[in-house]
C-alpha cells in the first residue's frame, strides 16, 4: 500500500493508523475510492480517513494512473475492488471499525445505482459498514478532490 499525505510524504498506513488510534481512541476510520477518466488514462485515487471526533478529518491517499477504461461498470467495480482490499488489510493487522464509502448513488436515476447490491452485498459480507449517497461521504469527497 503505497499511500501518501496531502503534501507528497510517503506513509505507511498501518503505522499511520496504530499512532492515530493511540492519540484518538475514539478514530473513525472510512475508506473509499473514486475514478476519473482524463485524457488517455484512468486516475483512481484511494483514500483513507480519520474522522478526529469534532475536530475534523485528516487524510492519506493512494493515486495510480492506468490505461483508459472506457467500460463505467468495469472502472467503478475497481473502485470497489480497492476500498475493499485496502480495508482489508488494514483489518487484517489493527482490530478496528472501518466504513467504507462507496461513490454510488441510492438514487435510481444514476447509473451507479446498479452497482450497490453487489458491491455493499460483498463489502457487508466481510463485516463493513457501507455508506452510499445521499449518506455522508468522507473518503470518496476527498478521493473526488484528489482524482483531478
Amino acid at each position: 500500500m503505497n499511500f501518501k499525505d496531502i503534501k507528497g510524504n510517503k506513509i505507511d498506513p498501518l503505522n499511520h493508523t496504530i499512532k492515530l488510534l493511540n492519540e484518538y481512541p475514539y478514530l473513525q476510520i472510512h475508506v473509499g475510492s473514486d475514478s476519473q477518466n482524463l485524457g488517455k488514462k484512468t486516475v483512481y485515487c484511494t483514500v483513507i480517513a480519520y474522522k478526529l471526533g469534532n475536530s475534523g478529518v485528516h487524510y492519506i491517499l493512494n493515486k495510480k494512473k492506468q490505461v483508459l477504461i472506457k467500460d463505467m461498470w468495469s472502472r467503478l467495480w475497481h473502485e470497489t475492488e480497492l476500498s475493499i482490499d485496502t480495508a482489508q488489510k488494514l483489518k487484517n493487522k489493527i482490530k478496528v471499525g472501518i466504513e467504507i464509502d462507496m461513490d454510488y448513488n441510492d438514487n435510481e436515476a444514476h447509473k451507479s445505482n446498479k452497482l450497490i447490491s453487489a458491491a455493499k452485498g460483498w463489502a457487508n459480507s466481510l463485516g463493513y459498514k457501507v455508506n452510499v449517497k445521499p449518506q455522508i461521504q468522507i473518503a470518496t469527497r476527498a478521493a473526488d478532490y484528489n482524482c483531478r
